[in-house]
């Protein structure tokens, strides 16, 4: 509350204000500066009607959005200036953060933003770069990542999904579960066992394909809330010319992991825990229970641990943005947000009363407001990138040195 007047009482220059891309360098604004702008610019232009739905926003609900936000310039904010982004730094984006969770913006459908953009960055061959990159940044394609599938989830080298080369094509089969957007994306970036024959980790090699592709079929699945944000594709014969085929043929698994850095970074991000908390914040001040000590009490643990969360995230970034692995230790930053979003999103439901259980929108100073949906989406954000167990599992094999 205290940070909140103090952003609202702090001058920032009116660029921010603009909804046309600036030549300018954001970093160059002091962090409250920055914090005042970037909530003015987002309070301003992000509709009143999406805001703290507690779901992700589906791709045709999102378009209009994000082609607002990208004609700003701000769709990407960790991308490099070169590719058409903020290239904020790592205390930057994390105010970035703060404040677009703050107004209530829903996470859109981002794999291409988040992860894939970036690994093509790195991994990626410039005609491959020169494709792709500039139709994420411009919202032209929305992309889904074809990793688990039925029988190999968080134990991804154990994949079955099959290509094999014939011509100038490689020919695909197999199924692939659990794709965040796939029934909204225009691209998929997938892995598929080239050598049958190698190790576990290896023959594995790393595709994107249109998912307007013959052969290719999804299937959305509905969850628990009954917003279908997951699907299952099945590819049957889909041939994927050599071309799309980023880093080398069975060396996948390299490209993999490190595609799997910057899932986990995003996995680890403070967002989710962050907007279940201001949440709890609007509807407790909106029921006069905000000077409560009991919820003070419990508000201020959730608030302590998304500091600790934050403070880790911004260390973690930091390293990747230098280009390097953080290493295994990361995993521990999903743990730390699956724990502090069910503590954020359970005290919104209790600080609501007997509202609490609707899975309707609650009305709170003119904000609607989705008690359930935050709690609901967390379960499966423990699961997504790799299950917590296999997180706690990572830690204390290879953080820990622990046997087993």
């Amino acid at each position: 509350d205290v940070s909140a007047k103090k952003r609202d009482s702090v001058p920032f220059d009116p660029i921010f204000l603009s909804d046309e891309k600036s030549d300018i360098d954001w970093n160059s604004f002091s962090d409250d500066e920055f914090r005042a702008g970037v909530f003015a610019w987002f309070d301003k232009n992000y509709p009143k009607n999406m805001r703290n739905t507690g779901r992700r926003g589906s791709a045709n609900e999102m378009r209009p959005w994000m082609k607002i936000i990208s004609k700003k310039g701000w769709i990407a904010p960790a991308w490099p200036t070169k590719w058409g982004g903020m290239g904020l730094s790592p205390a930057k984006q994390i105010i970035y953060i703060e404040e677009r969770e703050r107004v209530g913006v829903m996470r859109e459908p981002d794999m291409g933003l988040v992860m894939f953009g970036p690994m093509l960055m790195r991994w990626g061959t410039e005609e491959q770069k020169q494709k792709y990159l500039p139709r994420i940044v411009a919202y032209e394609d929305v992309w889904c990542q074809g990793y688990s599938e039925p029988n190999a989830g968080s134990d991804l080298a154990s994949l079955q999904t099959s290509a094999v080369l014939d011509g100038d094509h490689y020919v695909i089969n197999g199924s692939k579960i659990w794709t965040t957007s796939g029934h909204w994306a225009d691209h998929m970036f997938l892995l598929a066992r080239t050598d049958k024959n190698a190790k576990k980790q290896e023959g594995i090699t790393f595709f994107v394909t249109p998912m307007s592709a013959p052969g290719l079929s999804v299937r959305e699945i509905p969850n628990i809330s009954g917003h279908s944000e997951f699907a299952q594709e099945f590819l049957e014969n889909v041939r994927i010319p050599k071309e799309n085929v980023v880093g080398e043929v069975n060396k996948g698994w390299t490209v993999a992991k490190s595609l799997l850095g910057f899932e986990r970074l995003n996995s680890g991000s403070p967002r989710p825990a962050r907007a279940a908390l201001s949440a709890a914040e609007k509807v407790a001040k909106a029921n006069g229970v905000w000077d409560d000590a009991e919820f003070q009490s419990k508000y201020t643990r959730v608030y302590l641990d998304i500091a600790d969360l934050s403070t880790a995230y911004k260390r973690f970034a930091d390293i990747m943005s230098l280009g390097d692995s953080p290493g295994p230790e990361l995993s521990q930053l999903k743990i730390i947000v699956a724990g502090a979003t069910q503590l954020a999103s359970e005290l919104l439901m209790e600080t609501a009363g007997s509202a609490g259980a609707n899975s309707d929108y609650e009305s709170y100073d003119g904000d609607d407001v989705s008690l359930l949906g935050m709690f609901f989406n967390h379960f499966g954000a423990m699961i997504a990138s790799g299950t917590n167990d296999i997180q706690r599992n990572i830690i204390a094999k290879r953080v820990l040195n622990l046997p087993g």
